[in-house]
């Protein structure tokens, strides 16, 4: 099992300090988000900023997902807006964002991009809401072809595809495309699927790119540190196991920042004991 760290829970630290931090930790990669802190997409000089965090990430050893659920880094007074499923014009906005998200990935080496719906805007009715999301994914997926990027499309709670079913809807209507995959967010499951976390993570193995992780309480979206929350993790992770899922596990806690370096720490130690006692119950395996 290879653990990650997202980089939105390391806001009051420059990146490069981050991604050190992190690989002493002994983290194995990092969950990257292009924000107006860490690797601004929209700042000058992008390319060179990219070939210089990629060289960063391959001296420490770092493998590396790229998000793109940055608050504020298109709309300084709205948090996550524009979306996939604003009106057009606003819509290309967000668009911009994925598709130069793409290209960061690509020349990172970058195991995935991840992005999400947003939430359907009030009074949108549900059938143009998929018409929008729909369109928009095809551009993204366009380019992810062009460069040879996979993708890990996120359900999230609050958004228009908020669970594993409204994916599973999304990339049927896509028509099944080989680059579209699934960010899964453990957390989420517990919050809001119907159905076990280890029985959601087997339902949607066969298309996960990507997986956060964090602890959670049941109905409630708030992302908190492990042991804090109601999820028992061995089996999660046993269950990840048999998927045959060999990319990051990146912890998600963006609201962690102020104490970073500890919360890092103590959620490393915390997954290596889970993964230990997760690997006692797959004899034969080595979780390698």
């Amino acid at each position: 099992m290879k653990f990650a760290y997202g980089t939105n829970g390391f806001t009051d630290h420059r990146l490069d300090d981050a991604l050190l931090v992190l690989a002493d930790l002994g983290y194995d990669g990092v969950a990257l988000t292009l924000d107006s802190g860490h690797l601004d997409p929209y700042a000058p000089g992008l390319a060179q900023r990219v070939d210089a965090t990629a060289s960063r990430l391959a001296a420490l050893g770092l493998r590396v997902v790229v998000e793109t659920g940055g608050r504020y880094v298109l709309d300084p007074h709205r948090k996550h807006y524009p979306t996939l499923l604003s009106p057009a014009p606003e819509a290309a906005r967000r668009i911009d964002l994925l598709l130069r998200a793409v290209r960061v990935g690509a020349d990172l080496g970058a195991e995935a991009v991840s992005f999400w719906s947003g939430a359907k805007p009030p009074g949108l009715p549900g059938r143009e809401a998929w018409g929008r999301l729909r369109r928009g994914v095809e551009q993204v997926l366009a380019q992810a072809e062009l460069f040879g990027v996979v993708l890990g499309f996120e359900p999230e709670p609050g958004m228009f595809v908020r669970d594993i079913a409204g994916f599973e809807r999304l990339r049927s209507l896509m028509g099944e495309p080989s680059r579209l995959g699934m960010t899964l967010d453990l957390g989420h499951c517990w919050c809001l699927e119907p159905d076990p976390v280890p029985e959601c993570v087997r339902r949607a193995g066969p298309w996960i790119v990507n997986v956060q992780i964090e602890d959670m309480r049941r109905g409630v979206h708030e992302h908190l540190e492990f042991g804090e929350g109601e999820i028992d993790f061995p089996p999660v992770l046993a269950a990840l196991a048999e998927t045959g899922y060999r990319g990051l596990v990146g912890v998600e806690l963006p609201r962690h920042s102020h104490a970073a370096p500890a919360v890092a720490e103590r959620s490393m130690r915390f997954l290596r004991e889970a993964w230990a006692t997760a690997e006692q119950t797959q004899p034969g395996e080595n979780g390698s």
